[in-house]
């Protein structure tokens, strides 16, 4: 069925990045760089030229066709602002994925980070049929580490000296867990939201049968 290419929500379009991007992208990650670079190593490697930021992207895409790694942008329903970032990593070991997301600092606190993980959950378990997917996250981020247990996750275990921090550092790594046998009682498995595979062929359908209170993705 998969990959999905694009992912729809009531607010949001989730879709593979395009080296087109790399302005935006630039100009998100740069305008954020005080609030990434607490939580996200890559974010204290930045700023970076555009250039870099196209050959970033080049990279996404390739690793994304051929079904190696997965990372979206996070765009408004017009795609006219690029929100933040997602992605769907295979390196949590065979059949699993791990969730990660970041949202630009001029649009956070609206939820849009549980949307996209929630979205991506539903997308993890229907359409690529894994077996369990994962979230990691810093227990010091504490918006972050609400995501996952918002969306009925599991804490499996904390993790000492796991995380680079800012200064060289380590702080420790919460993980996260959601089982496929698990899915159907969840929250997100009741998240609306559509997917299309790479020539817009419709792969997820939206659910909107059951729909949950909004409140429960801010």
């Amino acid at each position: 069925m998969g990959p999905a290419y694009r992912i729809a929500t009531d607010r949001l379009i989730l879709r593979c990045f395009e080296p087109r991007d790399a302005e935006a992208l630039k100009s998100a990650v740069d305008a954020s760089l005080d609030h990434l670079a607490r939580w996200l190593p890559w974010a204290r490697e930045e700023p970076q030229p555009l250039d870099a930021k196209i050959e970033l992207l080049r990279q996404f895409r390739g690793k994304f066709d051929l079904s190696k790694d997965f990372v979206f942008g996070i765009f408004d329903r017009e795609e006219r602002a690029l929100l933040g970032g997602a992605g769907m990593h295979a390196r949590v070991g065979a059949d699993a994925r791990e969730i990660g997301y970041w949202i630009a600092s001029a649009h956070e606190h609206r939820g849009f980070a549980t949307e996209a993980a929630a979205a991506l959950t539903r997308v993890g378990f229907e359409v690529e049929k894994l077996a369990r997917m994962e979230i990691h996250c810093d227990p010091a981020n504490v918006r972050s580490a609400a995501i996952p247990q918002r969306l009925g996750y599991t804490h499996d275990a904390t993790l000492r000296a796991r995380l680079p921090r800012p200064g060289g550092t380590m702080g420790e790594r919460m993980i996260w867990s959601m089982l496929g046998g698990e899915f159907a009682s969840s929250g997100a498995s009741r998240f609306p939201c559509e997917a299309f595979d790479a020539i817009g062929r419709r792969i997820l359908e939206r659910h909107d049968s059951v729909r949950p209170r909004r409140s429960a993705f801010r």
